[in-house]
């Protein structure tokens, strides 16, 4: 067993005992744990990303991708901006656009009327009355992702986690598992963006 496979699986465990014991309700009905493979190849040209930081458990379970237009490419930006102005590194974007992905697909969603999951809005559907911040907050891109990764950085152990955990705990989604099928296409555009 490779020494980066055979590190994945006992962090995963470490995790999964760590949550069962401390982490109380919140993660309670979270995913079931996935068996960690080896780290995945991100493509990128652009010279000065450390991949392995990108992905560094392996991607988990199938994969999603979408094509993205110049609106969702300027969200993907703006994300990243976002979190190298917080000072962060590239695996809280990596873990921010797959957040982004599954929760709007990288669209600034504004009301959808009855298609709405309640008052949900923004790139994250992040939702007033849940004390994420007014409408025209929510709806600013940096101010979501601040917002989104202010959240993040309050999850003890983030940095190693597997990303669709630490997406999960900020979000508390009914989908808990769904995040970890945008992990590779949200390291391609951190790989591709990140010193654009």
């Amino acid at each position: 067993m490779n020494t980066i496979l055979r590190k994945s699986m006992l962090s995963v465990a470490g995790l999964a005992f760590a949550t069962g014991v401390a982490a109380g309700p919140v993660t309670a009905h979270a995913a079931p744990v996935h068996e960690a493979k080896p780290v995945a190849v991100v493509h990128t040209d652009k010279p000065g990303v450390d991949t392995a930081k990108l992905i560094p458990h392996g991607t988990q379970g199938a994969q999603s991708r979408i094509a993205l237009n110049d609106e969702q490419t300027a969200n993907a930006k703006a994300i990243i901006a976002a979190t190298k102005k917080a000072g962060l590194p590239e695996r809280a974007a990596v873990i921010s656009i797959a957040t982004s992905l599954q929760e709007s697909k990288l669209e600034n969603l504004g009301h959808l009327g009855d298609a709405n999951d309640h008052d949900s809005l923004g790139l994250f559907q992040q939702r007033p009355s849940s004390g994420w911040g007014t409408p025209e907050q929510i709806t600013d891109p940096e101010y979501s992702t601040t917002a989104f990764l202010k959240g993040l950085k309050q999850v003890d152990g983030w940095q190693d986690m597997p990303l669709t955990d630490a997406a999960q705990t900020v979000q508390v989604s009914a989908y808990p598992d769904a995040y970890a099928q945008w992990e590779q296409q949200a390291a391609d555009l951190v790989a591709q963006h990140w010193n654009s």
